[in-house]
């Protein structure tokens, strides 16, 4: 599973990363922390139009989507993608034919469990830079009122043994993309097979992790701040990392 992420990046950085040019650069808010059950509006780079960077709210609802009943429910349980099943669910499936996306982020947040403890964790890129993440998108209007919900959901795959560690729980991580199969993933011409071959568990000396601050738990407190990810000791015993 993949819920929470840093997104703490900037227009112009955004915009240098991708080659595409932010829409809407005013409704924008970079943060540290973002949780998909707020429905946040976050960055994405879709395959129809990777020239410029869109506003898309986490939490795919699909286009075939009955009425507004349905996608409320619906959304809920759409802010991650399996890998290995998105061409047998009907919710992906379309999407993940013909509406992928890049999903980029700063880092992600995951939990380990330690007997009855969940030690927070922050996971990043190894060199500070960008993380794309594979997602899909999809545009639902709703009948009666012609108003547009675009949404997106990231895709999720086996975990790298860094990361089964991390969330042993599940054992799962998000499908992250190099930069050189970017494009790729936005290629509406590649074969299913080359797709499919892009969600598997991402190299390990790619990643950096370290725990971070009780203050990431919290159901109060403003976590959009640096403190979320900055180091914090455990001491956990046994630990790799």
């Amino acid at each position: 599973m993949c819920f929470s992420v840093n997104v703490n990046l900037v227009k112009e950085e955004l915009e240098n990363r991708y080659g595409a040019s932010l829409i809407d650069p005013d409704k924008y808010r970079p943060s540290y922390y973002y949780h998909a059950f707020a429905f946040p509006e976050m960055p994405v780079i879709c395959q129809e139009d990777p020239k410029h960077i869109k506003l898309f709210t986490w939490g795919l609802i699909p286009s075939h989507t009955l009425d507004s009943d349905e996608a409320h429910e619906i959304r809920s349980k759409t802010f991650n993608a399996r890998a290995e099943s998105l061409k047998s669910r009907k919710t992906f499936a379309l999407s993940y034919e013909s509406k992928r996306c890049l999903v980029p982020v700063r880092g992600f947040y995951e939990w380990q469990h330690k007997g009855s403890d969940k030690i927070p964790w922050y996971i990043y890129h190894s060199e500070n830079q960008i993380i794309s993440l594979a997602g899909l998108y999809d545009q639902w209007i709703v009948s009666e009122s012609g108003e547009v919900f675009n949404t997106f959901s990231i895709i999720t795959t086996e975990a790298n043994k860094m990361m089964a560690e991390i969330h042993n729980s599940t054992r799962r991580m998000p499908a992250i993309l190099e930069t050189e199969f970017e494009k790729i993933w936005l290629n509406p011409d590649i074969h299913e097979r080359e797709l499919r071959s892009l969600l598997g568990p991402l190299r390990e000396n790619i990643l950096g992790a370290h725990t971070v601050s009780p203050l990431v738990n919290s159901r109060v407190a403003d976590k959009n701040t640096a403190d979320v990810i900055k180091p914090y000791n455990y001491n956990i015993q046994g630990s790799l990392f």
